[in-house]
């Protein structure tokens, strides 16, 4: 009887969240991001751990540019649900963004946390493209007294290739134009454009000439490509 009594308490209680998760979930792919957080608090509110609802407001405050509020909540994913490579990805970006925006030393007391989240994603997902791009990225912005590297940058490239080779085109095109190596970003954009039909691939080596060769010629042509190709 006592089981029974708590079952239809909780039903109601249960049924109100589910609801309000799914206003709350459609506010956010509608990009209604200040009433869907409004709904999200409430859920959490009755249920504390549920792992979607704090991914979302991990993610509006991301979204919002609140780094410090969006690293409480991917900290808790993780505590949470420490084999999930997706969160230690997510708390590893908003640690870069905290970097990016603090002082040069409170910078570098988070390198080592940075590069520990996305390597730990790349453990627990082996196949985690998302963290290898940010990988390469760090290691390329980085200066070398810090562990910057272009030799770090191209092993996680030529991971990126293993996995997908049009991210490994795109990535080893972007390590060069990072070093103004145009001519090699550019045949490395081709190839990627040769294997791939997304707009990423045509963007890139349009950007490529129109904003380090200057020759926006050639970047209104490759952009026309693609347009003609996916029409």
């Amino acid at each position: 009887m006592k089981n029974l009594f708590l079952i239809l308490i909780m039903v109601p209680i249960l049924a109100f969240s589910q609801s309000d998760f799914e206003k709350a979930e459609k506010l956010f792919k509608q990009q209604k991001y200040t009433q869907a957080q409004v709904l999200f608090e409430g859920v959490l509110k009755q249920n504390p751990t549920n792992l979607k609802t704090i991914e979302y407001l991990g993610d509006i405050h991301g979204g919002a540019k609140n780094w410090s509020q969006a690293l409480i909540y991917y900290d808790k994913l993780k505590k949470l649900k420490p084999t999930e490579a997706n969160y230690h990805y997510k708390y590893g970006g908003v640690l870069g963004m905290l970097a990016k925006e603090s002082n040069k030393f409170k910078a570098l007391g988070l390198i080592d946390d940075i590069k520990l989240s996305f390597e730990k994603a790349i453990q627990l997902n082996p196949k985690h493209i998302e963290a290898r791009w940010a990988l390469i990225e760090l290691y390329l912005i980085l200066p070398g007294i810090v562990g910057g590297s272009e030799r770090k940058a191209k092993r996680y490239s030529e991971e990126l290739a293993q996995l997908s080779p049009i991210d490994g085109y795109l990535s080893k095109g972007h390590i060069a134009e990072y070093f103004n190596r145009y001519k090699e970003a550019e045949m490395q954009y081709k190839k990627a454009i040769e294997i791939g039909t997304s707009k990423i691939c045509y963007q890139k080596l349009a950007d490529l000439y129109k904003n380090k060769m200057k020759q926006p010629e050639k970047a209104k042509s490759i952009l026309q490509d693609f347009e003609r190709q996916k029409g």
